[in-house]
């Protein structure tokens, strides 16, 4: 951020922040019936305010304690099938200043946690006053963006909040209630007040980014995936592209019925309770635990290559962000949505960081926010301020080192082969013979399966120490040649770099929250724009998990089957050694399927560990393993029943 932006922000007014208040009655959606019959006619030449300019980027020149604040529910189709009209309920502050002689554009995060669970890192929830009127909107992008000449619009997911209607685990209803909102505030839409009077959007200029963290990113990419007009950008942030991937590794499930549950989950303080029932059972039915395969259940679901979404019709530009280290929305809903979105050839850039499930707001505050304050002036403002001419990628490849690059992976990495041994090695070129055998454990934890020495329970390939740093950038896969006697059997792979080394641990995702604060935007008493800092926890470790994977193995006999492991960009230091762990059953990540001490044996022929990397290879050869210790926080914990916020 500049000296002067800076300055800016040191002379505002803040408030401390605002004792908590006890909750109000909400205003209950108006009646179903009571909206517009036509849609209000969409500007014919969108007009953009005149924006003041610091430094090149919108200054905050308009008061936000004297903002417009107001609430309205847009009219959607029947998504939840009981024969009425959904009502979505959208929050909205925009600044007054501009009420009557421009149009402005919006910046949209849509959410089911507003009431249930909390946003951000201190969960905060929207508050109302005694008449309904929203007077605390969560995180900072209302106090930040307002003043400086955009709407702030917070949209409760249809099922969830202020809405009518049913939660659909990222399908048609969740998608279409969303897109409902960007179609109204494009002129293509109705609307009503809690009078159930008809409202239009003559203040918008038509022009929504969309913005969010997990569940709420996730909403982004599947609007952006409709195609839908007037959807300019997209910030997704530790965001699911495919549900597929989110609840499932290659036909093994991390829990049964975990749609419906997190269903229920995001429902919890709805003010207009609804019987969906019926809708949970549904899933449960359809969910296709009992194969783990993508089913049309799943197809809904995929906004890359789905049935009712895809990635074909995406014009939004995109601005990726994602914790390299996150086993809540596993990395490969980022990975394979960039390049999705790289086909498409829309406008793109992507923030990659080391910590877990957690929002770059709260680990790189200041460089986060001077990158989304310029991507929103550019893609919503047209302000031509060169963002696009930087650097696509920024990736921290160890505690606080970046890289930056114009392509991911990068365009140095290679595939290299490395060789499965049945002495235990992994060897760069020259082929394994024999096997290797293990014997199930239903019981073992990760933590053990890491570890050097005898288990009779999982496999351990190791290299011999790499004699200069290497960069694993992209998606290791693991081709194993794999048998077993098992109705159902299952296996896990997990690439672990062995040797000492200043880490992000995993502990808490890497992440850990300090009593200070900084603000950014202005506040009220009602609604501060000041937030609690945040620390990496960055320590030595013996060892590390790089990446994991599971896959199903169905019927007795021998499979042949390409584990994929979870993408990561990572500095793999000189002297460490890479690891291949394999082993059954996986306690706590995954389910069960495999229950019994079945014998397990890998033809080590034809097993190998492709690795996609740069940097030369010398030293993959022939070694013993150094002997770590567990340090807190090397072993993530497994997260089968996390919510995605």
């Amino acid at each position: 951020m500049t000296t002067a932006l800076l300055a800016l922000l040191g002379s505002m007014a803040v408030v401390a922040p605002a004792a908590l208040v006890s909750p109000v009655a909400f205003a209950a959606p108006p009646p179903a019936h009571a909206h517009a019959t036509a849609a209000p006619a969409a500007p014919a030449t969108p007009i953009l305010p005149a924006a003041t300019l610091v430094d090149g980027v919108t200054a905050p020149v308009y008061d936000y304690a004297d903002a417009i604040r107001e609430s309205v529910w847009v009219v959607a189709p029947d998504l939840d099938g009981d024969g009425v009209e959904d009502q979505i309920a959208v929050d909205i502050i925009r600044p007054a200043e501009l009420a009557t002689n421009a149009q402005v554009p919006i910046i949209m995060d849509a959410s089911p946690y507003y009431l249930c669970c909390g946003r951000g890192n201190e969960s905060e929830l929207k508050e109302y006053d005694a008449d309904g009127v929203i007077k605390k909107f969560p995180l900072f992008y209302d106090n930040y963006f307002v003043p400086r000449g955009y709407a702030f619009v917070a949209v409760d997911m249809a099922g969830t909040g202020r809405s009518t209607g049913c939660t659909d685990q990222g399908g048609v209803s969740d998608i279409e209630s969303v897109k409902a909102a960007v179609d109204w505030l494009n002129g293509r839409g109705t609307a009503v007040n809690a009078a159930g009077e008809s409202v239009d959007a003559s203040w918008s200029n038509g022009r929504t980014g969309m913005i969010g963290k997990s569940y709420d990113g996730t909403l982004a990419n599947g609007v952006a995936a409709t195609g839908v007009e007037g959807l300019e950008t997209i910030v997704p942030i530790a965001a699911i592209s495919s549900w597929y991937d989110y609840n499932r590794y290659q036909e093994v499930p991390k829990s049964y019925n975990y749609p419906s549950g997190l269903s229920r989950s995001v429902a919890q303080n709805r003010t207009e309770p609804v019987d969906c029932s019926e809708r949970l059972a549904w899933m449960d039915a359809n969910d296709g635990d009992e194969t783990g395969e993508y089913t049309d259940f799943w197809a809904e679901r995929d906004y890359r290559d789905g049935s009712h979404y895809d990635a074909s019709q995406i014009t939004a530009s995109a601005l990726i962000m994602h914790g390299l280290q996150d086993t809540n929305v596993k990395t490969r809903n980022f990975s394979t949505w960039w390049d999705v979105l790289g086909q498409q050839g829309v406008d793109r850039k992507m923030f990659l960081t080391r910590l877990g499930h957690v929002d770059p707001f709260d680990s790189e505050r200041e460089v986060w926010v001077d990158t989304l304050h310029r991507w929103f002036d550019h893609e919503l403002m047209d302000i031509d301020n060169g963002i696009l001419d930087e650097p696509m990628v920024s990736v921290e490849v160890a505690p606080n080192e970046w890289e930056h690059s114009d392509q991911w992976p990068i365009s140095k990495a290679r595939t290299q082969q490395l060789n499965l041994h049945g002495d235990g090695t992994l060897v760069l070129g020259r082929k394994g013979s024999g096997a290797a055998s293990f014997i199930n454990s239903p019981t073992m934890r990760e933590a053990q399966a890491v570890l050097p020495g005898d288990n009779p329970n999982r496999l351990l390939f190791t290299s011999g120490k790499i004699k200069h740093d290497i960069r694993l950038s992209g998606t290791a896969t693991v081709d194993l040649d794999i048998s077993h006697s098992a109705d159902t059997g299952q296996v896990g792979v997990a690439l672990v770099d062995y040797g000492a080394a200043e880490r992000v641990l995993t502990t808490g995702d890497g992440a850990m929250t300090l009593d200070t604060e900084t603000c950014w935007g202005v506040s009220t008493p009602e609604d501060d724009a000041c937030y609690r800092e945040v620390a990496k926890r960055v320590d030595s470790t013996d060892l590390q998990v790089l990446a994991r994977g599971w896959a199903r193995l169905d019927g007795a006999g021998s499979h042949q089957v390409t584990v994929e492991l979870a993408a990561n960009d990572v500095t793999i230091e000189a002297g460490h050694q890479l690891g291949v762990v394999v082993v059954g059953a996986n306690r706590g990540w995954v389910v069960t399927l495999d229950d019994d001490a079945t014998p397990y044996e890998v033809n080590v022929r034809t097993s190998r560990l492709n690795l996609p990397m740069s940097g030369p290879m010398a030293g993959f050869a022939r070694g013993k393993v150094l002997t770590p210790q567990i340090t807190e926080g090397t072993i993530a914990q497994p997260n089968a029943q996390q919510l995605p916020r």
